[in-house]
């Protein structure tokens, strides 16, 4: 690429190490064909042999989820009701059912505690903080918090997560570990609870005291729905594409060795007649 003076443009050299490489290494293939069937009969193999290829590779690719990918899955905000302020929102954005009774004397703690039981008495699932899927709707909930306004980095804490929904269906006999055809699922969504930090004030020359969560002000909600993405879509359009054109590529070839073999037995026919 050097010699050719174009490695100040990565994409162009890129570009062109894609083309390089096809033209030698199935541009070689077609050359040695060529020679012993010709050049049409070479090119429907050889064009034949690459949809074939790309198939089994399409198909590896959707097995396990490797290769060409798709958007991962991911917790999505809900469009208008993603940073919920007060537990009059959650009853607003449908989180719950009934309006929350809180009690006039009750402290900022004493209603998370109250709204916490209202929705583990609902159904949601109170997610463990060292899962993987804690982890995972903490650091989406933190950047809708963040983009909002409603808290600043390092200002709030992600005290709890409670999950509800993303049940997959039909199962086998209603056994979970007979989901093969299980294609369709329930919304899955989350409700994400942050509490802010008691402010702190950093003095030159002396470590940061830990922050510890404020009491006396109100604690804010995230409200978000999973995205499972489509991490096998493109896997599974180039697996079914190119087994299109590979059995069509096929179906050809068998065509022409047919009409071949007849178009030999008549010459036959009329040179022994």
């Amino acid at each position: 690429m050097n010699l050719l003076a174009i490695g100040w443009e990565p994409e162009l050299r890129g570009l062109l190490t894609v083309i390089i490489s096809v033209v030698i290494l199935m541009g070689s293939i077609y050359m040695i064909m060529a020679t012993n069937m010709g050049s049409r009969l070479a090119f429907l193999v050889a064009i034949t042999g690459l949809a074939g290829w790309m198939m089994l590779m399409g198909a590896t690719w959707w097995i396990y989820g490797i290769g060409l990918r798709g958007p991962d899955p991911s917790w999505q905000p809900v469009p208008g009701q993603t940073v919920l302020q007060d537990t009059e929102a959650l009853r607003s954005a449908g989180i719950l059912e009934e309006p929350l009774a809180v009690p006039d004397d009750a402290t900022f703690v004493e209603e998370a505690a109250l709204v916490s039981d209202v929705l583990l008495d609902e159904g949601y699932v109170l997610l463990d903080p060292a899962s993987p899927a804690f982890g995972q709707a903490q650091a989406s909930a933190s950047v809708y918090l963040e983009e909002s306004g409603a808290f600043a980095t390092g200002e709030y804490a992600i005290t709890d997560i409670f999950d509800i929904g993303g049940e997959r269906y039909p199962r086998i006999a209603g056994r979970d570990e007979l989901d093969f055809f299980a294609f369709w699922h329930e919304p899955h969504y989350v409700v994400v609870e942050a509490a802010p930090y008691v402010q702190v004030r950093v003095e030159d020359g002396r470590a940061p005291v830990s922050p510890t969560i404020d009491d006396t002000r109100q604690r804010q909600y995230v409200y978000m729905v999973r995205d499972l993405g489509a991490r096998r879509q493109p896997a599974v359009v180039l697996t079914i594409g190119g087994g299109a054109i590979f059995l069509s590529l096929c179906y050809l070839l068998h065509r022409r060795e047919r009409i071949l073999n007849e178009n030999l037995a008549n010459a036959k026919a009329v040179a022994t007649a």
